[in-house]
């Protein structure tokens, strides 16, 4: 439960304003179908993050736990830097044709989500915790958390999110996980 928690809560957080998210706005307002972009960023991202999560995993067993505790408090120490840094989205959907909003999200947000910061939080997770089911569903649930009401109200609500509050909040998450990591501590 603490996977899940801890992962919910950070990528939900680190999702606000992040380019994802900017994109699932756009999609929102392009198409104004809500219930094919939702499952199509749902499936997005349960592929990602599990390829994420199993990275996460392979690098858990496959280092030894002293030079993981500096790798993951370094990661995400860096992940907290790069939260405090404004995404900005430079992809624009094209006319979706044949394919609907459903597969024209699930591959724009499958591939925006690659080497996003959120991706990279969940290959630290998976490294961090042992219960990949936990860190997997716990990180779709946060991109949910974020992502969904975007979609959902279409750019109305955006407007009225302290980005810049929520990117120091994001980023002091990280920092704490980073801390947290290279002091040794459990989180929870």
């Amino acid at each position: 439960m603490e996977a899940f928690i801890v992962s919910a809560a950070v990528v939900a957080v680190g999702e606000i304003g992040d380019k994802t998210q900017l994109l699932a706005l756009l999609l929102a307002a392009r198409f104004r179908r809500p219930v094919p972009i939702l499952l199509g960023i749902l499936v997005a991202t349960l592929l990602n993050h599990s390829l994420a999560a199993l990275l996460g995993e392979w690098i858990r067993t496959s280092v030894g736990p002293e030079v993981l505790r500096w790798a993951l408090g370094i990661s995400f120490l860096a992940i907290a830097a790069w939260a405090l840094k404004p995404d900005e989205l430079d992809l624009q959907p094209r006319d979706i044709g044949r394919y609907g909003a459903f597969a024209f999200t699930l591959v724009t947000f499958f591939l925006a989500e690659i080497g996003d910061k959120t991706q990279l939080a969940t290959m630290a997770l998976a490294a961090r915790f042992d219960s990949l089911a936990a860190v997997v569903a716990g990180t779709t649930t946060g991109i949910l958390i974020a992502d969904a009401p975007a979609v959902l109200l279409a750019g109305k609500a955006s407007l009225r999110i302290p980005f810049k509050t929520v990117r120091y909040v994001a980023a002091a998450l990280f920092a704490a996980l980073g801390i947290a990591a290279l002091a040794g501590l459990r989180i929870a």
